[in-house]
Order: structure tokens, then C-alpha cells, then sequence
């Protein structure tokens, strides 16, 4: 399998960290709009690295991509860049007749009227209205395969074939007691994508009455994590497991709630309060003039990158699923998890754990695709193939998950 990976920032960097350890990778092209971030990210592989190579690509430029594609022969685009770039990455994978694969899906749009009671434009709507033409050309885009999305569908979907004989709800927990040393306001995992999915209106499904919105931060409750984690309070947000899990699981209920803390929400809040999670550019002056610039970028540009906390990050974090229905006419409730120590994934890949979670799924995927232990056309999630041969494989690459009866 040939595969141009896109983005070569924290994940991007994992991705290419667990790759180098299987076989079914022949050759990776490691792409970024700064080649010596996709440059350095290859040289780290060191004697491992010869099936790698690095590339300068713009994530936007759909006709570069899909020649860059062409020209390299691949059959899988990975993307690891941030939302942004789904749709011109997506268009490029089918116009050069590759697969494709992401970890978060195309971008929603509040309700212009009602954001905190109906759904404007969803989490992956503009890619699911593309999936008759990725039937016809006879590719997958396998969308949301990151850890959350991702493995927390193959859960979901591991709970319908072999735990449930009727689920109840399905409830995305996420949750961690990572700390880092020096900063008040480091954040593990990408500002950008943060801020995009703890503001914007939360979504909910129930068999009946379908997705419909909530207010940022709703429902409070604390869930108890496994491994030494604990209880933590976890609240409502957008995410895109509801809009993936009803598709192709049956469930009168489905939910995400992440574990923030007072103190992180409060200064979200306080963010979006100053207009700074704000993606439309404004004017500032500059020395040469008037600049134009995204009030989140600044934010993304004042903080530390989360790829390089991992030496002063303590800690756990835990992605999983908790599911409630019915077993053999008996009530039954589990939690299927998968923690990551960052002490571990340092000492073993020298990737911080948030990070590191997220990128081995893409690979298992991969290699999944690669074997044609998973196969199809269209537009599909996680949720589509069979549970089993992931988690099987999960586990081979030394990285188990569990199942906690609640």
C-alpha cells in the first residue's frame, strides 16, 4: 500500500512513528505546507525511514493534491491536517482515483435561527452527499477514524454484533488526568479543533425525533474512568460519533461528552466572549501595514504546540464508549475503553499520549484496508465494517483495550 499522509504536526508525526513498525506499509509520502516539518518527521524514523519520503503540499490546493497523488502513485490519502482542509483533501482522493481516510469530518453550520434546538448543516453532511460518486468510482472514504470518532465507533459497533441484543444509548466518554508542568492553559490536543467542537451547539440523537442541538456544555455528569483516572465531569459537545453512530447502529439514544474541566470551559467561554475563537479574518495593524488575520489562529499561534508537551506531561487519557440496553432479556450496561499512559507512549514512541491515541487508529485502519480485512465503496464510518478484526489487531500492536461492566 502506497499512502500520501497530509499534515505532519503531532499526529501526523504518530502516524508515521507506529507505520514504521508494520509491514503492510510499502511506501508513505509525508506532506505538509512546511516541508521541514514533513522533512524532520521522516528524518526521526532514522534507518526505519526507507519507506518514507517528504513533500510540500498546500492542504487547499485540490488540483496539487490529487497531482501529488497521481505522481506518487498512492492509493490511500490519510488526512491529518485540521477540519479545514477536509473537503479540498476528500475531492482530491476521488478525483485521482484513491481511497481516502480522516479522523474528523467536514465542518457543520449552527442553525441561522434555532442553533441550540436544530441542526444547520451537520458534521459530514457535505461528505455524505458525495457518496453515490464514491460508489461509482469504486472507493471507500472512510470518514472519522481518528479515536474519537474512530475507535469509539468501532466500539459502538462491537457492543450491536456481540454485547446487546437492544441498545438503549450510546454514550462517547472521554476523559483524562493528564497535567502539564509550567503552563495554566496548555491544551493536549489542537486549539482550532477544540474551540470548533466544544462552541459550537452540541448534537443528540434520539430514534424519533432524530439530531436536534443543545447549549454548549449541557448536561453535566460525572463519569468514573477507568485505570486510576476517576470520576471527572463531562459535558455535552459537538462531535461527530452522533452523527456516525444512528447510521449504522441501532440505538434510541447517542451522545459525546467530554471531560474539560471548570477551568478550561471557563476559558473557552472567555475566548468566545472576546471573539477570538473566530475564524473570519480581521484587520490589524502591522508595521507594514494593515494585516488580515483569524483571531483562532493568533489563539493557536500563542499557545504551545501540543506535539511538544509529551516531556512535561503527566498522566493518563481514556477514550471509550458506554453503552445500555438489553442482553439475553436482562439490563446490561459496559464501558469499552482504551487508556493511554504518556509516560508509555513517550518512553515507547516519543509522542505524547492525546496525540499518539489518536494516530495509531488511522494505521490499524490502513493496515485493515491493506489485507482487505475491511472493504467497501462510498462513504462509510467506522461503524460500517466489523469490530472484531480492529480490536484484534489493536491489541497486536500492543496497545489493548478493555471492557468494564458498569
Amino acid at each position: 500500500m502506497r499512502v500520501l499522509l497530509v499534515g505532519a504536526g503531532g499526529v501526523g508525526t504518530a502516524i508515521t512513528r507506529i507505520a514504521a513498525r508494520r509491514p503492510f506499509l510499502d511506501h508513505m509520502v509525508v506532506a505538509d505546507y512546511d516541508l521541514s516539518r514533513a522533512e524532520a518527521a521522516v528524518a526521526a524514523l532514522g534507518e526505519s525511514g526507507s519507506r518514507f519520503s517528504a513533500a510540500r503540499i498546500d492542504a487547499s490546493d485540490e488540483a496539487a493534491v490529487t497531482a501529488l497523488l497521481a505522481g506518487e502513485r498512492c492509493d490511500v490519502l490519510l488526512n491529518a491536517t485540521d477540519p479545514r482542509f477536509v473537503m479540498p483533501l476528500f475531492e482530491a482522493a476521488l478525483a485521482a482515483g484513491a481511497h481516502y481516510m480522516d479522523m474528523a469530518m467536514s465542518l457543520s453550520r449552527p442553525h441561522p435561527e434555532r442553533p441550540y434546538e436544530e441542526c444547520g448543516v451537520k458534521l459530514g453532511d457535505a461528505q455524505f452527499e458525495r457518496a453515490g460518486d464514491w460508489e461509482s468510482a469504486g472507493r471507500v472514504a472512510l470518514v472519522g477514524m481518528g479515536v474519537e470518532p474512530g475507535m469509539s465507533d468501532v466500539f459502538a459497533r462491537h457492543a450491536a454484533d456481540e454485547l446487546f441484543d437492544e441498545i438503549e444509548e450510546i454514550g462517547v466518554r472521554d476523559g483524562a488526568n493528564l497535567t502539564v508542568d509550567g503552563y495554566d492553559f496548555a491544551p493536549s490536543f489542537s486549539i482550532w479543533t477544540t474551540i470548533e467542537e466544544c462552541l459550537n451547539p452540541p448534537v443528540v440523537y434520539e430514534a424519533g425525533r432524530g439530531w436536534f442541538t443543545t447549549e454548549p456544555f449541557s448536561e453535566p455528569e460525572v463519569f468514573d474512568f477507568p485505570e486510576g483516572i476517576g470520576p471527572v465531569e463531562c459535558v455535552n459537545v459537538e462531535h461527530e460519533e452522533v452523527l456516525l453512530v444512528p447510521r449504522w447502529v441501532d440505538a434510541k439514544r447517542v451522545t459525546f461528552k467530554y471531560g474539560l474541566g471548570d477551568a478550561f470551559i471557563n476559558n473557552l467561554k472567555v475566548l468566545h466572549q472576546l471573539g477570538l475563537d473566530r475564524t473570519e479574518r480581521v484587520a490589524v495593524p502591522g508595521a507594514g501595514g494593515t494585516v488580515m488575520v483569524s483571531p483562532r489562529d493568533v489563539v493557536a499561534a500563542c499557545l504551545p504546540d501540543p506535539a511538544g508537551l509529551g516531556e512535561r506531561m503527566h498522566g493518563k487519557t481514556c477514550a471509550g464508549t458506554w453503552v445500555k440496553g438489553t442482553k439475553d432479556g436482562r439490563p446490561r450496561e459496559v464501558y469499552l475503553y482504551h487508556v493511554v499512559d504518556n509516560q508509555w507512549s513517550m518512553r515507547e514512541y516519543g509522542s505524547q499520549a492525546v496525540v499518539w491515541q489518536t494516530a495509531v487508529n488511522p494505521v490499524v485502519a490502513l493496515e485493515l484496508l491493506a489485507t482487505g480485512a475491511w472493504s467497501g465503496t462510498g462513504v462509510l464510518g467506522p461503524e460500517a465494517f466489523p469490530a472484531r478484526p480492529f480490536l484484534d489487531l489493536l491489541t497486536a500492536y500492543g496497545s489493548p483495550w478493555g471492557l468494564r461492566e458498569q
